[in-house]
């Protein structure tokens, strides 16, 4: 039997078997196996904020990915819904929070193939390649995973990293408050004429935003949430049309957009497990919450799960305990769920209030926005709130030496 094993090799399953790496807990990471690469290379990224950053450096990956990666400096938000009341433009500075940068945007591919470099390295990451988990039979003191191939693992702490349609979570008995958005997101990066001159930019639209996000050089990522018709549309377009009709919605900001890379199209929906952790299994990422991408919320999130249940799990093995006993899933829960509650409900409040028809809801947003403009001790802590919750980080996420 094994002490702990995560579930999901994404960013997050990758960084949750290097956080407790770091903090001294040996663990098996089940992966899918490796497939090549398709035709399209994948140009999507991630907007990581400084203490996701951190985390990065402290389990000895940044080094790897920094070089492909564009600083995020400044947070620009337009109002684009043609309300009759409209909100100001505004732009956050890192450097009214004494920040050089917020963070840094970074290549998806860049950052997994870091992160899966490094896990093989690492004495104490054991990786099984399995097509699956089928089954989770969870006991009083274990919980045995029975794979696709037939064979089966132990382990009293199971980290569920497996995604918003998590058979962990299931196994667990974990429900979820879920609810379409009738949007659908067109992602992809694209190259343009202008400097973005390190400003994320995110226009707020009544079929929902649209972000650019810096990449290095004059290129950019785009997250462009639309109607799912119109999305539908977008993706069937020759690359072409597509940057005739990004240009044009984009007002200019970047000067004619010279390529565009492949895109994406996934439907966004609002869903919060109700609980962290139950039955010696512990959820992270999208298996405990997923949301629209507005602020850049989504991986920050998760990355912060990783770090609190690596540090939960290695505090309770240096003191000999049982990582999976009720206390300890209570104490992740404890630490996370108010962080995924208020992300969710912040973002949620956002996106419902720029697709609403409602005057006295366009009027509530343009005031806020109003006075978030007008009051600098609410826009600095409006800046710090979004890069952290309330409350002290975990140490894989600060800055002192470990």
């Amino acid at each position: 039997m094994q002490d702990v094993i995560v579930v999901g090799a994404g960013p997050a399953g990758l960084c949750t078997a290097l956080a407790l790496a770091e903090r001294g807990v040996p663990n098996t990471l089940i992966a899918a196996p490796h497939r090549p690469a398709g035709d399209k290379p994948d140009t999507r990224t991630a907007a990581l904020f400084n203490p996701s950053i951190q985390l990065l450096r402290n389990i000895g990956v940044w080094n790897a990915v920094v070089e492909h990666c564009a600083p995020l400096a400044a947070i620009r938000l337009i109002d684009d819904t043609a309300a009759i009341f409209r909100a100001p433009e505004l732009t956050f500075h890192a450097s009214e929070i004494a920040e050089a940068v917020f963070g840094f945007n970074v290549p998806q591919v860049r950052l997994l193939a870091a992160l899966n470099a490094k896990a093989q390295d690492a004495a104490a990451v054991r990786i099984v390649e399995s097509a699956g988990v089928r089954d989770f039979s969870i006991g009083e003191d274990l919980v045995t995973l029975h794979l696709a191939e037939g064979d089966s693992l132990d382990a009293r702490l199971v980290i569920a990293a497996d995604g918003r349609n998590s058979l962990a979570r299931r196994a667990a008995g974990i429900s979820v408050k879920e609810s379409p958005c009738n949007q659908t997101a067109v992602a992809c990066a694209f190259w343009h004429q202008r400097d973005h001159q390190s400003v994320s930019t995110e226009f707020h639209r009544r079929a929902g935003p649209m972000t650019v996000v810096p990449m290095p050089g004059r290129a950019s990522s785009l997250v462009w949430v639309e109607r799912p018709e119109t999305a539908a549309r977008l993706g069937a377009m020759d690359d072409k049309e597509f940057a005739r009709n990004l240009q044009r919605n984009l007002q200019g900001l970047l000067g004619e957009i010279a390529q565009v890379g492949p895109r994406v199209l996934f439907p966004l929906s609002h869903m919060t497990a109700a609980a962290m952790g139950r039955n010696r299994i512990a959820l992270i990422g999208e298996a405990a919450h997923a949301m629209p991408p507005i602020g850049a919320q989504g991986l920050n999130l998760s990355l912060r799960d990783a770090a609190v249940v690596a540090e939960i799990a290695g505090e309770a093995l240096q003191a000999g305990n049982d990582p999976g006993s009720p206390f300890c899933l209570g104490a992740y829960q404890d630490a996370r769920l108010p962080d995924a509650k208020e992300r969710s409900f912040a973002v949620g409040s956002l996106n419902a209030a720029l697709i609403s028809g409602l005057i006295p809801v366009q009027l509530a947003r343009g005031a806020g926005l109003h006075l978030i403009n007008a009051v600098p001790p609410l826009r600095r802590r409006l800046m710090h709130l979004g890069l952290a919750p309330r409350g002290p980080l975990p140490p894989l996420m600060r800055r002192e030496t470990l």
